[in-house]
């Protein structure tokens, strides 16, 4: 188990970037989250750090040791990097043991050994009753325990997991993200996670790295990415609400700024450049008989003890959680609490010159 470390890393496909300038630094024993939408990136650098791709620039290292820049390239198995893929990969003919214990016959163990070792990710994993069976006799969620159990055995210095939970239903979903949690608590592995499920990664990492056409938008802890993010994409695909450009702005200070949005005064918390836009969550929306806001319902959806409303305010669509239901075309007012106000930098040459005095 170490650190990983990307510098300056782009990757190239017909010209066209795939990865574009990569800086990241991933400690040893952190469990990462790379997030994006399809073609943001997030799979070629998990292939690069694998060994499958080379960066074009750049360079990757593990624990100190240099795996690809312009001069080195480090083939995929002298890397001691475990992957458990979507797919699940596993070999038919062979049991539960007999696919944890593959990887330990190619490296050439004795037998004693990758028997201790192969009872030892059983267990790791809560499969050694399952010993002796055949893939086809287990479920999706225990054939992807199988998975990861034959990536451990092997002791990589980092585990890299591919979509792992794409193939399974929801519920499954749900047990299996708590079994990789349990298993980074009792390992302490360094484990890089790609998903475009903001649920998955907001729910199992210790950090998230957002990814936008080959770059890095922010990379923070998931109540950070949540609570403040720093620019309008991270701000809209993280999490449920709304984003709304600001029409004038204080200066923030000591936390917090005054600003000129949906038509009015809106005191928000923010640090930093002068803002010129807030992020509005469901949870900053209050229904408010006094609110200053009057907002119409355009859609309102049952979520299992609360109501999801979608409403229409001066342009801008917020959303707001209520335990009553409401009525389409419904006029209701509201009150924001506390929303976030940063600077996008798209947005900010448009900001200039707009203060309050």
């Amino acid at each position: 188990m170490a650190g990983l470390t990307f510098s300056s890393v782009s990757k190239l496909y017909d010209g066209t970037p795939a990865l574009d300038g990569i800086d990241a630094e991933i400690a040893r024993g952190e469990f990462v989250a790379l997030l994006g939408p399809s073609g943001c990136g997030k799979t070629t650098l998990l292939r690069l750090t694998a060994g499958f791709e080379s960066p074009d620039r750049g360079r990757v290292t593990l624990g100190g040791r240099v795996l690809a820049d312009r001069n080195t390239l480090v083939p995929p198995e002298e890397r001691n990097i475990g992957i458990v893929f979507q797919s699940y990969a596993l070999w038919p003919h062979k049991s539960v043991a007999g696919n944890i214990a593959y990887p330990l016959e190619v490296r050439g163990l004795a037998a004693d050994e990758r028997k201790r070792r192969v009872a030892e990710a059983l267990e790791l994993t809560g499969l050694s009753t399952f010993a002796d069976r055949a893939p086809a006799q287990l479920s999706g969620g225990q054939r992807q325990r199988v998975a990861l159990a034959r990536c451990l055995v092997a002791d990589p210095q980092a585990v890299l997991l591919d979509e792992p939970l794409a193939n399974l239903d929801l519920a499954l979903r749900g047990a299996m993200q708590e079994a990789f949690a349990a298993f980074h608590r009792r390992t302490g592995a360094t484990m890089v996670y790609v998903t475009h499920d903001q649920t998955e990664a907001l729910a199992l990492a210790d950090r998230v790295a957002v990814m936008e056409k080959g770059r890095i938008r922010q990379f923070a802890a998931p109540e950070a990415l949540y609570d403040q993010p720093q620019d309008c994409f991270v701000a809209s695909f993280v999490g449920d609400g709304a984003v709304v450009k600001v029409d004038r702005a204080g200066t923030p200070a000591a936390g917090t700024v005054v600003v000129q949005a949906l038509g009015q005064e809106i005191e928000a918390r923010g640090h930093g450049m002068t803002p010129t836009h807030i992020c509005i969550r469901p949870e900053q929306v209050r229904l408010d008989a006094d609110g200053p806001i009057t907002a119409r319902v355009s859609t309102c959806t049952y979520q299992g003890g609360r109501f999801r409303l979608s409403l229409q305010a001066q342009g801008a669509t917020l959303i707001a959680h209520t335990p009553m239901r409401a009525s389409i075309g419904e006029e209701l007012r509201l009150s924001l609490h506390s929303p976030w106000a940063f600077c996008d930098p798209a947005g900010l040459a448009a900001a200039k010159g707009d203060e309050y005095a």
